[in-house]
């Protein structure tokens, strides 16, 4: 059995009109990537309380996409199918002992830390894909459709509030008790230090500059400096504060 390595250009729109995606729906096989990870990963590992946080708004996304919620279903399949095969890349590359994104990195450096709890390996994921993934694929997009930015700004901010959601539910279902606020009072500042909106804000703007082929000298050094920066947060997200009960 032959199986999909997941990179930038795994996978390829088709043109208007037609079927997108190879499987049935557009989305079928990055959910059932998600679901062998969520099935083969221990339930405590970091990747997996990401995986499948993840996996829920992916499975929304591609309800949607199937129910006319996207105005245009092909763009808005083609930016979410990029956006999560960068992370899908990401853990293939670590499974394989290559050097995944930094943004990624310390997730997987922490992924078994007994003192980082689940809420902060989800929101260390979400800071990783939004704050680096989103921008490069909402680039990748572009040039697969062929269209400027502000052509997929209603379905990029249409993941992002499906996101949005997501991180709602991350807090309702991962939020730790009044007690452990007591004992660990560091989540509350790290909690109240980072902010998806902005997370959003920052990759729509990082795209728009990466998009701009004027200054292509720096997209490079560019991309890299956004990766480093992201990866920092992603650090500090996953500060040790206590082991686990």
């Amino acid at each position: 059995m032959t199986q999909t390595r997941w990179t930038p250009s795994a996978w390829t729109p088709t043109p208007a009109g037609e079927h997108v995606g190879r499987f049935g729906g557009p989305l079928d096989p990055v959910v059932r990537r998600m679901r062998a990870l969520r099935a083969d990963l221990p339930a405590r590992d970091g990747i997996a309380v990401f995986n499948r946080v993840y996996l829920t708004v992916t499975e929304e996304i591609s309800r949607l996409i199937a129910h006319g919620g996207f105005a245009d279903p092909r763009a808005a399949a083609t930016l979410d199918v990029l956006f999560a095969g960068r992370y899908l890349a990401a853990v293939e590359a670590a499974s394989a002992g290559r050097r995944p994104p930094d943004c990624w990195r310390p997730l997987f450096q922490y992924r078994r830390h007994p003192g980082v709890r689940p809420l902060q390996f989800a929101l260390a994921g979400i800071n990783a894909h939004i704050g680096h993934d989103l921008t490069l694929a909402l680039v990748d997009s572009c040039r697969a459709l062929d269209c400027e930015p502000a052509f997929l700004e209603r379905d990029f901010d249409r993941v992002g509030d499906a996101l949005t959601l997501l991180e709602e539910r991350i807090r309702e279902e991962l939020m730790p008790g009044p007690d452990l606020f007591q004992v660990a009072d560091p989540m509350t500042h790290l909690l109240a230090s980072w902010s998806l909106e902005r997370a959003r804000d920052a990759s729509w703007s990082a795209a728009k500059v990466l998009w701009e082929r004027e200054l292509p000298s720096l997209a490079e050094e560019f991309t890299e400096r956004l990766d480093a920066g992201v990866g920092l947060v992603t650090r500090c997200l996953l500060t040790p504060l206590s082991a686990r009960t």
